[in-house]
């Protein structure tokens, strides 16, 4: 029994939350979905496990869907790489649902929620599917799967604020100009190679040599999947869907859409595209390079003069974006290194400070940081994990934050580019003034007069903690995520079989 289970666990990894989600669906209890969101979440959340350790000692699953052998059939192709995405995304859904227990409960009406569940393991089975598929017309169906399960979560925070509706509607005309670009994209390498299948793409591609339909077809994918993990400039769906979207679904898409919109790229820029490829790297370094230092910049300096704490973290993001663009186009090991493990990293830490500001909306009915006057006092909790998160983001010795900007500082001064070292330096400072801003609301002003405020719920406060402690564990012991994200690294420059040095 356990070994047909095993040999199907590429396919289960998808299957177990789409079968679930319609189940929510027609459900007509709040907790009943829950459950039943709950317990699929630890099945999917096991299976991620299980791939992880197949894969950590550089195993690579190959699972024919329907027995079809590729590049005809499609494939399920699980290595390091993905297997380590596909970790991060059912991991922040198992911290995710607990909490919103709680916060769903405040901020969603009882007979949507159960939708709100079905949405949910939707948006989930979408990213796992784009994580896992080896078929590059696959990547598009389930991309748009998550996005348009996006597009309804985020919306359901109407029930709060009706702007969640505009953010929702920004959001859907943006993504699906970025899901256009990078079909069309797709279509041009179909055109010239006659294949979809990503491992046979490579080698066509490859043999097919440049061309100008080519470089096009690259130059969609890259614009397409910019848009979808907010790469500065084509991020301005993003802040208002940060602010406007259900605190649960917040810390959710935070920590999993644009990592694994990054994984895309990767996947396609060193397994597609990875050969001794001139145009690639120099749009790399040319356009994509400068564009992520300036977001570094520019979206910190906007999150310091914002007043709500959700908007702040979500320019925030578009910021942390920035590194984790900036470590891929170092073309080198311990750059994508950098990548990797912010990926996981970044996961950690906003969805916990997304968790924060949904904790103090439960409280105060607002995420306004001038609402949050002395609120240290009243939720000690709550802030102090803030405190720590925040910390993190900073970049902070002992958090997963500061592995993070270590390895990107590190590829840095390797490439002998010591003026992006310093300024990887002087944006995390930026850090500091926003961050700050919340503490000293928090602890130095002087609460309201008249405002009654208390801790937020166990369910909530849990997988909060939950999260900042991974933040702090890892940013201790390290080695896990750290050799996680080596191998990873190099696999994918075993399989772009260049050297960009």
């Amino acid at each position: 029994m356990w070994s047909m289970i095993e040999a199907n666990l590429p396919a289960l990894q998808v299957v177990l939350p789409m079968l679930a989600a319609p189940l929510c669906a027609i459900l007509k209890k709040g907790q009943g979905a829950w459950a039943l969101a709950f317990a699929t979440v630890i099945l999917t959340f096991a299976v991620s496990v299980s791939l992880f350790l197949i894969t950590l000692d550089g195993a690579v699953i190959s699972y024919r869907m329907g027995n079809w052998a590729p590049p005809i059939g499609i494939e399920y192709r699980v290595d390091i790489l993905n297997a380590f995405v596909l970790l991060i995304v059912s991991g922040a859904a198992l911290f995710v649902l607990p909490y919103a227990r709680a916060s769903i409960a405040f901020e969603i009406a009882a007979p949507r929620q159960p939708l709100f569940y079905s949405a949910f393991l939707l948006c989930m089975t979408g990213l796992l599917g784009v994580t896992i598929t080896g078929d590059a017309f696959n990547i598009f169906v389930f991309l748009e799967i998550s996005s348009l399960a996006t597009y309804a979560l985020i919306a359901t925070g109407a029930d709060r604020n009706k702007r969640a509706l505009t953010a929702a509607y920004n959001y859907l005309i943006m993504g699906t100009i970025g899901a256009t670009f990078f079909v069309i994209g797709i279509g041009m390498l179909y055109m010239i190679t006659g294949t979809l299948n990503l491992v046979d793409l490579a080698q066509r591609i490859a043999e097919h040599g440049d061309s100008r339909t080519l470089r096009m077809g690259f130059v969609f994918i890259l614009i397409g999947i910019g848009l979808k993990l907010a790469m500065f400039p084509l991020h301005l769906w993003l802040p208002n869907a940060y602010s406007f979207a259900p605190s649960a679904v917040t810390a959710f898409i935070a920590a999993t859409a644009t990592k694994v919109a990054i994984y895309v790229l990767l996947r396609f820029m060193f397994t597609v595209f990875g050969f001794d490829y001139d145009f690639q790297a120099a749009t790399l370094r040319h356009v994509v390079l400068p564009l992520a230092v300036v977001a570094m910049f520019a979206a910190s300096i906007v999150a310091i003069f914002q007043d709500d704490l959700k908007r702040m973290l979500a320019y925030s993001s578009i910021a942390q974006v920035g590194y984790m663009l900036l470590g891929l186009t170092f073309l080198s090991h311990t750059g994508l290194m950098s990548t990797v493990i912010h990926l996981f990293n970044h996961a950690v830490t906003k969805g916990a400070l997304f968790m924060v500001a949904g904790c103090y909306i439960v409280a105060t009915g607002t995420s306004s940081i001038s609402s949050l006057r002395g609120i240290g006092r009243d939720m000690p909790w709550t802030t102090a994990a803030f405190v720590v998160a925040g910390l993190s983001l900073i970049g902070l010795p002992l958090t997963v934050g500061f592995i993070s900007k270590w390895y990107l500082v590190l590829a840095a001064l390797e490439m002998n580019w010591w003026p992006v070292a310093l300024l990887i330096m002087a944006s995390s400072l930026l850090a500091i003034i926003y961050v700050w801003r919340v503490v000293e609301a928090a602890y130095l002003q002087p609460p309201p007069e008249g405002v009654s405020r208390k801790e937020a719920p166990l369910w909530m406060l849990l997988p909060t903690w939950g999260l900042v402690a991974l933040s702090v564990f890892f940013g201790t012991y390290a080695a896990l995520t750290t050799a996680a994200a080596s191998r990873a690294a190099s696999a994918l420059i075993s399989a772009s079989n260049m050297l960009w040095q």
